[in-house]
This record gives C-alpha cells, structure tokens and sequence, in this order.
C-alpha cells in the first residue's frame, strides 16, 4: 500500500513539473550571453545561462508564471510562460539604466529608484567596477550627500547630514543583513574586515534616519551591502592589484611605498537546488602617515609648530600628534614641593617660574603601526529546500591592522572580527541569526604607549624634579629663561629611550603587551553580540495593501579585563546587555500606481533605558505619461540608544581625563562628591586669583600667622611662615569665592532621537538626463553631546564647609592636579534642547552621445539653531558645501572605457575628544581607463586615487591623505 502511495506521488510530482529552455544573446553582436540570471518571479528557484548562453530551467510551479531575465548592463525582460517550453531566443539590449535602478533598502521591498518614498544612493556592480578608487569604498564618498573621516588606507568613516566622526555611531552599514559594527567599538572599522570587491553586487545608502526599519543607530543613515548569490554569479573570479603611495611625503621615510591587493571568488551551483561560494582576498600597504605637530594650546602659532623640544619656545608644548607630552605640570608647583621637602633652598624658589612644562613625547610615526593589512575571507553555503524557500550558512572573517582616531590614537594591530549566520528566505520573508565576535588582537592605545614609556625610565616626579633643579642651576649661571628651559629638559632627558635603538624596541613591546588598567597600552576587548531576526510581508495573504512585519533580540557581551569597560569586577568579567525591536509597515498604492502612502512604526527596548517608537510617514506622487516625474514628501523619526561604550567605557586617557560611562552606576558618584565643569572652575578660578593677589588679604593672612608664631602654635621657621601664610591666603580665596562653585546638575542619561521633514523630486527627462533634488530640516532632542569634562577631587569636598582641611585639600587637587586624569572625568551626557540642522542636494546625470556621460552633485548642510549647550561638544563636523563632478564612458573605444571624478569641499571646524581644530578646503580628483580582453574574460585597469597628489586632511589628528596609484587585473567568471 505504501509502495504504491509512493508511486502515485511520484508521478503527480513529475506530471506537475514544467520545463523551460532557451538561448539568450546580445542583441547587438548576437553572441551568447554568460551568467544571465533567469529566474521565477516571485519564487528564490532560477538558473543562470552557460557560456553559450544556453539555460535550462525545470518548476514544480504551475503555470502561468513569468519568467525574469537579468544581466548587469542589459535591460531586463519578463516572459510569460503558459507550459513547457524549449528553444526560446532572448535578445537582450545593452542598458542605459540612468535613473531605473531598483533599490530595496528604502522600503525592505524591490522598487524603482525614483518611486522610492526617500532618498536613496546606489552603487551597482556596473558602478563598482568603473568606479575609480583603490577601492569600491574610496568611492562612496562620491555618493551625494556623503562625508568621510579617513584615518587609515582600510579605515574611513561614512556619514551624512552632518554629525561626522572618526567611528561614526549615527549610521548602520549591514551586509548581507548582518551589522557589520564591533560590538566593542560600536562602529564600522571601514572595510578592514568587511566584503571583498569581487563578491560585492550592490552599495546602497540611505541618508538621514532610517530607525524605522533598521533599529538603533540608522539616526543620520544607513548603508547597505549585499554580496552576490552564488546561483546568479558563478565560476572563478579573481584579481591582483599594484599600486604606490607616499610620493613626495612629508614624513614618510621612503618615498614611494608600495601597494598591494589581490583575491579570488569561487562559486559553483549543482541543479539549481545546491550553490556555494568562497572568497579570499589580502591587502598589504604602507599607511598614511599622521604629522600634525601644531601646538594643542595654541594651534594657529606658527612658532610652536616644532616637534624639536630644544627650539620649541613653548616649555609646555603638547604636540597634536606626538604622544607623551600630555604628562605636564607648573613648574613652579613642583618648586614648591621641593622647598617644602627640604630637596631645594627656599633662596632658589623665586627663580622658578609658575610655567607649564610637559614631558618630551614621541612622534606618532615612532609609536604606530603602519603595517596596514587586510585579510576578508567568507563561505557560504545555499541550499534551496524549495522553490520558495532557500537555507544559507554564512561564515565571515576578518583580520587587519589599521589606525583610528578616538579619544586617543589606536593602532588596531591584528584586530579580528568573526561573523556567522544562518538564515531561511523566500520572496516574501527571513529568519536569520548571526554573530559578531571581536578580538582586539595585539591592539595599543599610542598616547598611552608614549606616556608610559616615559616612565618606564624615569617616572614623572623624578623627571619634573630633575628639570626643576637643572633649571635653577642655568638661572643662578646668568641663563636666560628660555636657554634654561633647553638646558633643563637635556638634562631631564638623560637616558630617554630613543627611537631606532633597540633598548627603546624592547620597552616599546612590553609596554604595548601591558594592559592599559596596569600602566600599559594594551586594550584587550573580547565582546560578542548574538542577534535574532526576522521579517514577513503579507503581499501573498493581503491583495488591497502591502503589509510587512520583523523584528530582532540582540544579546551583547562585553569582555575587556577592565581595558575598555567597567567589567573588572563583573561575574565573569562580563557585562550583558539585551534589546530587542519589532516594527511594522503599510504601504497602499492609489490612482493606477500614481500615489504611493507609505507608513511604518517600530518600538525598541534596552534594559537600561526606556523603550523608544520611532514612526515614519511617506508619500510619493508619479506624474507623466510613464511615471516619470516623482515627487515625495516624508516624515521620518529615528533614535539611537547610547552605544555600549557611553554605557560602560572606563578608560583613563593621559594628560585628558578619564572616560566614564553615562549609566548612573558612573555618575551617582557625583551626588556623594560634587563635580565641576570647566566653566565653572574657570569663574572660580578667575575670583580665587584675584582674591589671593588682593594685598589686604596676604597682610591679614601674614597678620593670623604672626599671631600664632607668638602664641607658639607654629615655629619661627621662615619656610614654615611662608607655607602657612600661603595656606591662610588660599583659604580666604576659597571662603570669599566659593559660591561660585556650583556643582554639576546629573540628569537622566536617555537615548538621543531625531524628527526629520524631508521633500524631494525625481525626475528621467527623455530617457537621458536625470536629476534628484532633495531638502531636509531635522530636530535632535537628547542629542548624546561629546563627553562633557567635569573634575572631582578624591578627597571629598563640602561646599557648606569651605575652609575644612578636607575641602581645601578636595580643591588643591582639582585645581593643581598630580595626574590630570585622576580628578577629570568626562562622560557622556544629553542636550537639554534641541539641536536642528538643515541642508538640501542635487544630483544630476546626463547621458550624452557615443556612450559619455556627465554626472555630478552638490549637497549643503549646516546647523540651524543649538538651544542652551554648556560645556559639551556637538561634533557636527561637516562643511556647507560638498560637489563632485564626474565624466565616464563604459566604451569609449572597442574595450576601452574611463572614468574621472573631482570632488571639492569646503573649510570647516572639527570638534571630538582628541582635539578641535579647522580642516582646510581641498579638491581631489580620481581618475580610471579600463581595458576588456575578452578572449581572456579579464578587464586590465589602470587608476589613480588624489591623482594630482595634494595631500590633505579630512578630520583633526588624522594623517595627511596623498596620491595612491595601482593597476590592476581582473578575471571574471572563469570555469563556469
């Protein structure tokens, strides 16, 4: 009876399969075409065509049903198909396909680009192989809108619509739906560990908030990165790249250095039902070089911009990229501390000045590593269990070293992020978990590798006194000041381990291998984030309305031994942190596809803060005969929870502060213990000074000290009057100014958000000239402000008790510290009013004859009003003015096409942690000919990067960018 079930299943099953098959060509050489995608729409079961252009394709699915024929470079065709089929014949036309791309971030649904209710950038396959950077992410800084922080070759931070940092947190980059952020950082580290260019298909960027669909963190945007299917691409692809940089560098120590990248593909697909892909590739370089030796106190002098501390007029010069120099004191200070410790004559004090004089430093080329590596390696494997139902198990790892610029200069050295996932999908739904793991590697924080250098040898309070007493020796030998200064720091410096010896190499590695919580420069983070997710659109169940449902758990697991996080002490050495996010989207198409309404909202919850809705509202108006004038208007929130580092960062940053979390597990310390703002401290300080510089009140300290020398409180020793006189005059500054000292107000620490109006127009005129015009006016409110400074002593001060021995100790130590990061503190904190910014953009491109096309955009963003921000930095670090210009022809000869691109921006001031500081304007021009050799399925590209060579900078304490160079070779779709 079963044998005979199982044959009458059998044959039902063969009856109800249809089989198509066909040769598809080019319409133009009538040559067969490889690699066409012929796929059921609406199903994931499809076929690619062989190198003759033949396909064969056997369904379960009934018919009718229609076939979709697809090929980068060639218009697409449908074809109904009513029963089996063979010998069909396929012409397809190559594509100008300006302005009918078809994009799917935009609403998680396939559309037109110029229905899309927002706005939107895409890069096509097309677009990434023309594109005429080193590499494809070198070029999204051409996109409209988009601006970059380049730290590293590997390392460039992407952002729009302002907000712009070194590790941009106001922006999702996923690929393949996986967030492609360290847990641990909280951002992208570039492309370091990213995709490979030859499995990459799309880029697509969404500017402006994009929380609604994407969760946390899409406030200014999202980019969106999807690989190639290994149904669709198949056979062997691989490439090798050459290329120099640092041709006339200014710090360089060889000029050029040389550039390499090389890497392959391998995807193969057995009957349509099971495909796998992998992908390799490596890049090894010299990295840019920073050398920015401006004095941080006074940046426009030109005087102080000398790393030579023995011609360097200014004692106390903190230079911006040498490391070590942050340890400064008064030397007067130190003076007396030295008179008081019997260590120097009291005779001598008046010879020393109250001057600043900081330790000498290290050049970061000294301390960095400039070995810049990439290594991107991915398997995935797909199964399709049905025609509506494929399974993935993706695996990803990456490993590099590279630099960034945070509230100090890292050298990611062997950092590593480990990627897997698996994930059921249909036409109309996924389910997919995946994780993310980090290892820092061998990764240092260079201003703390200089610091501690410094005392390894000779620890500060033996330098600083060494260089007192040289000091006071040139002075009483008739030296002038200056010549003291010189004299006093070669003889400090006796011993400093110098760069190039071999003793210094040994200290530097033990130093770098010792935690930063241990007086050492390593930061090790072990963080792992697991996630959860999925999404379903009813378009199957529901014909009047598209209706989409998702969701996602996210579980974080931070691990830095106490180098990063407030994790010493946690059970395991383990924080955790949960959220999760669920949303839903409506959208109703109106008047024969004319008017598009499209509405969504989604809540998500983190255990340390209040869950968050963020909805959004669209609509989209096609006028024209074929829909080719599009007008949109949208209303869009989006929010960020604070990233886990402004949760639970603890982390001391030399001659700065140190780093605090915002949670109140950090900051209810400051309810016990008060804490002041530089404000603050500076008006006190202002009316201290003139308090203790006021002649009746040292008579009338000089007047109780008299009074107790006589009644035998204290002995007629003159060091002993003189220091107490002191105190009695320091106490009266303090009674007479303390009401100044008004403590730091701690607020609730919330999740920042953001309500953006958004008008736009797109329009395709005659087929060859599109145009996108786009405005925007956002409002962030709780906007998460730069770390905002506040000093507390440790020992505990009451303001209601102003001349108590522990007060007056409490406010020595916050005014005249011994470690400036012992009593500074800085944590992040909320505006409490809104910060609105606006801007708008144009893109434009124009197709004209033989194939040329002319493209460019020009985009405006600035601050509109900052209501009540004390104390803090808003970071907005973005210049008015952006344009790029490009012309391009795929063919300008047989086989032979180029592409230029020039991009100029305007000056602007930057603003982080690590410094503030004006970014001049500059231009740039990139510059790419491609030759196709066809017999050899290969492209040989010629490129240049900054192709003039003027070296720039993009953000503060970042290196100086210069031309980079390359050829390269590239062969696609062997073996298929």
């Amino acid at each position: 009876m079963l044998g005979l079930l199982f044959i009458f299943i059998s044959v039902a099953f063969v009856k109800a399969q249809t089989t198509v098959s066909g040769t598809i060509t080019d319409a133009k050489t009538s040559e067969g075409l490889i690699g066409v995608n012929v796929v059921i729409k609406g199903k994931v079961i499809g076929t690619v065509t062989d190198k003759d252009g033949n396909f064969n394709l056997t369904t379960n699915t009934p018919p009718p049903f229609t076939l979709s024929i697809s090929s980068v470079g060639f218009l697409g065709q449908e074809l109904e198909i009513t029963g089996n089929q063979s010998g069909i014949s396929i012409q397809l036309e190559e594509q100008n396909i300006l302005g009918q791309e078809l994009v799917i971030s935009a609403s998680r649904v396939e559309e037109s680009v110029l229905e899309s209710p927002v706005t939107i950038e895409k890069m096509d396959v097309l677009a990434i192989q023309q594109s005429p950077g080193a590499s494809f992410y070198d070029n999204i800084k051409n996109l409209k809108g988009v601006d970059v922080s380049t730290q590293s070759l590997t390392f460039t931070s992407v952002t729009t619509r302002g907000f712009n940092s070194n590790g941009n947190v106001r922006i999702n980059q996923l690929i393949d739906g996986i967030d492609n952020s360290a847990p641990g950082l909280n951002f992208p580290a570039g492309n370091v560990v990213g995709i490979s260019e030859l499995d990459l298909e799309s880029v697509e960027l969404l500017p402006g908030a994009s929380s609604a669909l994407y969760g946390s963190g899409g406030i200014n945007g999202a980019l969106l990165m999807r690989s190639k299917s290994p149904f669709e691409y198949q056979g062997l692809s691989a490439y090798v790249k050459l290329g120099a940089n640092h041709f006339d560098s200014p710090v360089a120590t060889q000029d050029p250095q040389f550039y390499y990248d090389a890497g392959f593909r391998y995807a193969k697909a057995f009957n349509d039902k099971f495909a796998f892909k992998v992908n390799v590739s490596w890049m090894d370089a010299e990295d840019w070089q920073a050398n920015d030796f401006r004095d941080r106190g006074s940046l426009d002098n030109p005087n102080f911009f000398n790393p030579d501390r023995n011609t360097n007029p200014n004692p106390g010069y903190n230079g911006v990229n040498i490391y070590g120099d942050e340890v400064a004191t008064s030397i007067g200070s130190v003076a007396d501390q030295l008179v008081a410790g019997g260590l120097l004559p009291a005779a001598a004090r008046p010879l020393v000045p109250n001057t600043v004089v900081s330790r000498t430093g290290y050049l970061d080329s000294e301390l960095v590593d400039y070995d810049v590596k990439s290594l991107k390696t991915n398997l995935a494997l797909h199964y399709r269990v049905s025609e509506n139902v494929e399974l993935i198990g993706q695996f990803n790892y990456g490993f590099g070293t590279t630099v960034y610029t945070a509230n100090s200069r890292n050298s990611l050295s062997n950092f590593s992020l480990t990627q897997a996932k698996i994930e059921a999908r249909g036409s109309n739904f996924f389910l997919r978990a995946w994780t993310t793991q980090e290892r820092s590697g061998d990764s240092f924080d260079a201003v703390n590798l200089g610091v501690n250098l410094n005392r390894v040898w000779k620890s500060d309070s033996q330098w600083f006194g060494e260089y007192v007493g040289a000091f006071v020796q040139a002075r009483s030998q008739g030296a002038s000041e200056s010549q003291s200064h010189v004299a006093a720091r070669q003889f400090a410096d006796v011993g400093r381990l110098l760069p190039g010896t071999a003793e210094f190499d040994r200290q530097a590695d033990i130093v770098r291998k010792r935690p930063i919580s241990e007086s050492g420069a390593l930061f090790t983070d072990k963080s792992n984030l697991y996630t959860f997710e999925g999404m379903y659109n009813f378009n199957k169940v529901i014909n009047f309305m598209e209706l989409m449902v998702g969701g996602n758990y996210r579980i974080y697991e931070l691990k830095s031994e106490g180098t990063l996080f407030d994790d010493a002490n946690e059970p395991n050495g383990t924080i955790t942190v949960n959220e999760f996010g669920f949303f839903v989207q409506a959208t109703k198409a109106l008047f024969g596809d004319r008017l598009k309404l499209l509405a969504s909202t989604r809540y998500d919850k983190n255990e340390n803060f209040e869950g968050r809705f963020t909805p959004r509202g669209a609509i989209v108006y096609s006028a024209g005969a074929n829909k080719e004038h599009n007008i949109r208007f949208s209303v869009q929130t989006g929010f960020r929870f604070p990233t886990t580092q402004n949760q639970f960062i603890r982390l001391p940053i030399p001659g700065l502060a140190t780093l605090l979390g915002g949670l109140p597990r950090f900051t209810d310390s400051f309810s016990q213990n008060p804490g002041f703002t530089p404000s603050t401290l500076a008006a006190f300080g202002a009316g201290l000074g003139a308090t203790t510089s006021d002649p009746n009140v040292i008579a009338a300290a000089q007047a109780q000290v008299l009074q107790l020398v006589q009644a035998g409180q204290i002995p007629n020793d003159p060091n002993v009057i003189a220091s107490t006189v002191q105190q009695f005059v320091f106490a009266a500054g303090v009674q007479a100014n303390v009401g100044l000292l008004t403590p730091i107000e701690i607020k609730e620490f919330k999740p920042e958000r953001v309500l953006t109006y958004e008008l736009g127009y797109k329009t395709l005129i005659g087929n060859k000239f599109y145009i996108d015009i786009y405005g925007y006016y956002s409002i962030f409110k709780d906007f998460l402000l730069g770390n905002a400074a506040v000093r507390q002593s440790q020992t505990p001060i009451d303001l209601n008790n102003p001349t108590s021995v522990a007060t007056l100790t409490g406010i020595n130590e916050i005014l005249f510290p011994t470690s400036v990061e012992d009593v500074t503190f800085a944590f992040p904190i909320n505006s409490d009013g809104n910060i609105k910014s606006y801007g708008f953009g144009i893109g434009m491109e124009y197709s004209l004859p033989k194939g040329f096309k002319l493209g460019g955009n020009f985009y405006f963003d600035d601050l509109d009003t900052v209501d009540d921000i004390i104390d803090a930095q808003i970071q907005f670090n973005t210049p008015k003015l952006r344009y790029n210009l490009s012309l391009s022809n795929r063919e300008v000869v047989k086989n032979l096409g180029f592409n230029i691109t020039w991009r100029w921006q305007d000056s602007y001031i930057w603003e982080s942690s690590f410094g503030v500081g004006n970014i001049p304007a500059y231009h740039t021009v990139d510059f790419q000919a491609s030759y196709k050799l066809k017999s050899l399925k290969s492209t040989l590209k010629l490129g240049g990067q900054n192709l003039f060579n003027n070296y720039y900078n993009t953000s503060f304490g970042n290196p100086q960018l210069g031309g980079l160079y390359y050829i390269s070779w590239t062969f696609d779709q062997l073996l298929n």
